[in-house]
């Protein structure tokens, strides 16, 4: 983003190189101006305009889904909700049994290992809600006390003390567990956005590009499979942030598109303008606080 560095037209299309390597974009001619063109975005019809600003963040969730099914692959098989077994002591065996097939944690259906996962290390006290199919009936168990594991920094989460089935591949289980875990990553991406807003989780732990990039080079560190999955989650997450409807992402023009089709007439340019560029601004704060959060935490770590 940022003042052009290089720049290269090729047809009616101009590819440039920018200043910061904070994000990318594409930007069409009469999307943030008039424009007398009849092939520039602002005079196409708004069904036609809706497509191609949902098109891209429904790129990014599809690649994220052919990201999980090459993962899925590569593992050799699949996680089931089923428990096979428990650890020495563990403090859940009092409330849970072997065999036990948990279909919701804390009123959250989950359908993949990582759900349960998930679910567990947004508790706070280490008390969950389940509800497991036990011999074929369905049983809520209230209040299962587990222990917590202090992960540093102030942060305290649930120690899983006990292990599932799997089960080899075959077409319709790679398929499936594919699709659940790319949608167990969506509903992760909501969650800790809702988790940041009502501050079960503090502002000081997002992380912008700076630490994005730390987590891939980690990531790198602990193999392809590792990395792919970062990958993954990074494609996803930013499929369903361009879909939230915040002025200046994909999801705030959206909301314009849409008012356009319900009233019969677009918003004047000039006050949607106005709208998306007060949101970038907000963006880019946020962007900027959250780089100097990031570089915050690595000097940290390292002294």
């Amino acid at each position: 983003m940022g003042p052009k560095l290089w720049g290269k037209q090729k047809g009616d299309t101009l590819y440039a190189l920018r200043l910061f390597p904070i994000g990318g974009y594409v930007a069409m001619e009469g999307e943030n101006e008039e424009s007398s063109d009849q092939n520039s975005f602002c005079n196409k019809n708004p069904w036609k305009r809706l497509g191609i600003v949902v098109a891209g963040a429904v790129m990014n969730l599809i690649l994220g889904y052919i990201i999980m099914l090459t993962l899925t692959i590569m593992s050799g098989g699949v996680g089931t909700t089923v428990i096979s077994r428990f650890d020495n002591n563990a403090v859940s065996s009092k409330y849970l049994q072997v065999n036990d097939k948990i279909l919701s944690v804390n009123g959250y259906k989950v359908r993949t290992p990582n759900d349960v996962t998930f679910e567990f290390l947004r508790s706070k006290d280490g008390i969950i809600d389940m509800e497991v199919e036990r011999n074929g009936k369905k049983i809520k168990l209230p209040n299962i006390q587990f222990e917590m594991d202090d992960l540093g920094n102030g942060i305290k989460a649930i120690h899983l003390d006990f292990k599932v089935y799997g089960e080899k591949l075959t077409f319709l289980n790679t398929i499936t567990y594919s699709f659940n875990w790319a949608v167990t990553i969506t509903k992760q991406v909501w969650l800790s956005l809702f988790d940041l807003l009502t501050g079960r989780f503090g502002f000081n732990q997002l992380s912008g590009p700076v630490g994005v990039a730390s987590a891939i080079s980690e990531a790198s560190g602990m193999g392809i499979d590792q990395l792919l999955l970062m990958v993954a989650f990074i494609t996803i997450n930013l499929g369903v942030f361009n879909l939230l409807p915040i002025p200046a992402l994909d999801g705030g023009r959206i909301v314009f598109i849409i008012l356009e089709i319900i009233r019969g007439k677009p918003v004047p340019q000039k006050y949607e303008g106005y709208v998306h560029t007060a949101g970038m601004v907000l963006l880019l704060a946020l962007m900027l606080f959250v780089t100097v959060n990031d570089v915050v935490k690595i000097f940290k770590g390292m002294f």
